[in-house]
């Protein structure tokens, strides 16, 4: 079928193609797609099959695995892999970093610290603007923001975010953000200041990581529930290395490290630290 042909269609998602898209995610992700996430698979790739004007979910898969369709494999990943985030998701990570993480801060180093799962950059940028009214815009520190997905790459270093998802403390959307006018009414941008300190890049956690650390702070938030026991372990292994002494791991509220072996210590629910 010719990609110009876009057209409605009716496909559905048959076991077998169900059972395709979950080995191929796997394979090139380490994310595991439980059964129940059949429904979401066949509405996040529908509109595709209409773009490319196919009729099955079986012949999507077969156009990806083509050699000059990497392009629309990038895409297939990125709309599989996207999750939903928020400015100041899980407060309870920032009340702690706020509270007891940044006061007791002693190294004169950069402060450091990895959102391992940055998604659009709504997490990365909460994280600098905790770091920017609590150590400074002018103090030594950074932000590192990684995903796999291109797509929400781009979203997070173009900053610009609707009214309605900039649910912000009103001192820090005044302090930290710009709002949009005339044709941009109704977003906000992250103040260049602020973007400079936090950048952006392409790191699959499921294979061997780059020398980026050491970190005071990791964010390794709602990822691990997308993987296998021994995905997780791995990924543990590897970031482990990366936090500093005395340094942090916080894990979404709905994820542990039961059952992973590891050097951390538990402070309280979801949030770990390095011993000395």
């Amino acid at each position: 079928m010719s990609s110009a042909s876009a057209r409605s269609t009716t496909a559905a998602l048959t076991e077998r193609d169900f059972a395709y898209c979950r080995a191929w995610l796997f394979e090139a992700t380490a994310i595991d797609l439980p059964d129940h996430k059949r429904s979401l698979v066949e509405s996040r790739l529908i509109k595709r099959l209409q773009a490319r004007g196919l009729d099955s979910y079986g012949e999507y898969f077969r156009l990806i695995e083509r050699e000059d369709e990497a392009a629309e494999r990038q895409l297939c990943r990125d709309l599989l892999t996207t999750n939903e985030t928020s400015f100041f998701r899980e407060p309870k990570h920032f009340d702690f970093l706020r509270t007891r993480v940044l006061p007791a801060r002693l190294s004169e180093r950069p402060f450091r610290v990895w959102s391992a799962a940055s998604s659009s950059g709504e997490e990365p940028y909460t994280i600098a603007m905790e770091l920017g009214e609590h150590l400074g815009l002018d103090a030594p520190w950074e932000v590192l923001g990684s995903d796999i997905s291109a797509r929400v790459l781009d979203t997070a270093r173009r900053a610009t975010y609707s009214m309605a998802r900039a649910n912000l403390p009103r001192g820090y959307l005044e302090k930290y953000c710009l709002k949009g006018i005339a044709d941009q009414a109704g977003l906000v941008r992250i103040q260049r200041r602020l973007r400079a300190r936090v950048r952006f890049a392409s790191i699959p956690l499921h294979v061997e990581l780059p020398s980026i650390g050491p970190f005071d702070v990791v964010f390794l938030r709602n990822v691990l529930i997308y993987f296998t026991l021994a995905t997780r372990q791995q990924v543990l292994r590897r970031i482990e290395p990366l936090i500093a002494p005395n340094g942090y791991l916080f894990v979404s509220h709905s994820e542990s490290l039961q059952g992973l072996q590891h050097g951390l210590t538990a402070v309280q629910p979801s949030i770990y630290r390095k011993p000395t």
